[in-house]
């Protein structure tokens, strides 16, 4: 019976077997892999925050990423108001060196791509818009705590920042006449504008109808001219590594002016008081704030902050508080103040993402500049207090048992209980008057 089933199942195998050897031709020709080319890919990096020296390392690993998997495009959805001048110019080179083509689309709708978004718009190899959206606003504006903003019509800087997206206009092929009325005039352009003046190359609904445009789109890059072939392209998202995400929110420079502020009110407070970790919150937040500025922050306004703490630590260590301590509040005000200062050599963005930044580093640097006037002004009324012991000589009080000389009991004064001891004999309910103190123990006498 065992054997009648080993050849009944060997008969089946065989069977299988020779059927799909005589299918083998069929299946090698039939195969997805043998007949379909490999899914093209484009990967996709949301811009979505000022830009700074973390969008520039979220670039640099899009790139990375885009070239491991062979993309056929890297898109960069932008919606920002404009950033480093620095990380800017460092991200247009890395597009001109790009052999994968860089398409940056402004995108959802109602985004902007306003000042240094602008430059990096019309630097990509491929410029798109989405409905609704707006660019322009590259006029530099340089901002000050005490004279708001104000357009900078230098020519070191004007010329120098024309050159560069003039420059980029015309090897793209785009308006440079629009490009130079970005910087020189504030020019705004929405995305029927933007594409009827030839400033970009596709208006596209959506991130799938932007890549269906994008199929046969011819682009020079430094691997030649290439065809972008998307058709059916497969979306990989870049998500930013952790550090990337950290420098993110640190760089903002609201976020990190007021870390930065934070931090040298948080270090004096414990460092006046140590004990209750504030020194820890404080050099933690400082360090933070100095790493998502990039060290590039006004020398004179870092000066002024620390000398305003060290004049207040050396207030706080004095029985009193005067014009030391004074002058530590006013340099440390003014110190955060001036970290508002913004160089049109460093930023390049837009008025209103400023006022936002105004209002939002003032009302805290203020708020916390008048917590600790009031912390301040309550020690200096402690330490002008008059000592309670002393000031209790000549005070009346109450005998609430008899008093006997050589022999202690209590009395009551200003409503407290103290043990004392008098020369004479006193009834209990007697007046009596402190004459002074031995330790613990009042020395009093009969009140005549």
């Amino acid at each position: 019976m065992q054997t009648k089933n080993l050849k009944h199942s060997l008969t089946h195998f065989f069977s299988l077997f020779t059927i799909l050897f005589s299918l083998l031709p069929l299946l090698i020709v039939t195969s997805p892999l043998a007949t379909s080319p490999q899914q093209p890919a484009v990967t996709v990096l949301t811009v979505d925050e000022t830009i700074s020296s973390s969008t520039l390392d979220a670039f640099k690993d899009a790139l990375s990423y885009s070239r491991s998997v062979d993309a056929q495009a890297l898109i960069i959805k932008m919606n920002t108001p404009g950033g480093s001048v620095d990380a800017m110019l460092k991200i247009i080179e890395l597009i001109d060196n790009s052999e994968i083509p860089i398409v940056t689309y402004v995108y959802p709708k109602g985004a902007r791509a306003w000042s240094a978004g602008t430059f990096i718009l019309v630097a990509s190899h491929i410029a798109a818009m989405a409905p609704d959206t707006v660019i322009g606003s590259a006029q530099p504006v340089s901002f000050s705590p005490f004279g708001g903003a104000e357009p900078v019509n230098e020519s070191k800087i004007v010329n120098a920042l024309l050159e560069v997206i003039e420059t980029h206009a015309e090897s793209r092929g785009r308006n440079v006449t629009a490009a130079r009325l970005f910087i020189l005039e504030n020019l705004n352009l929405n995305d029927r504008e933007a594409f009827k003046y030839n400033v970009i190359d596709i208006r596209a609904e959506n991130l799938q109808d932007l890549i269906n445009k994008l199929d046969g789109f011819k682009v020079n890059t430094t691997a030649g001219e290439l065809t972008l072939h998307t058709k059916g392209a497969k979306i990989l998202e870049v998500e930013p590594s952790i550090r990337t995400s950290i420098l993110r929110v640190i760089s903002d420079p609201l976020i990190a002016s007021l870390l930065l502020v934070i931090g040298v009110y948080a270090l004096i407070f414990g460092l006046a008081s140590p004990g209750h970790g504030g020194e820890i919150v404080g050099a933690i937040a400082l360090l933070l704030g100095l790493i998502g500025l990039g060290f590039d922050v006004n020398l004179t306004a870092i000066l002024l902050i620390a000398l305003g703490a060290i004049l207040l630590l050396y207030e706080l260590s004095t029985p009193g508080f005067g014009f030391i301590g004074g002058s530590g509040i006013f340099s440390l005000t003014i110190g955060a103040l001036l970290l508002g200062s913004i160089s049109p050599t460093k930023w390049l963005i837009g008025r209103e993402w400023f006022y936002v930044f105004q209002v939002g580093v003032y009302s805290v640097t203020l708020t916390i500049a008048a917590f600790f006037a009031v912390a301040i002004y309550k020690v200096v009324q402690v330490k002008r207090r008059k000592p309670v012991i002393g000031d209790i000589i000549g005070e009346v009080g109450e005998a609430l048992e008899d008093l006997k000389p050589g022999i202690e009991a209590f009395v009551r004064v200003r409503g407290e209980y103290w043990k004392a001891k008098c020369g004479e004999e006193v009834k209990a309910g007697s007046k009596v008057v402190v004459v002074g103190k031995e330790g613990p123990i009042l020395i009093v006498k009969p009140k005549k």
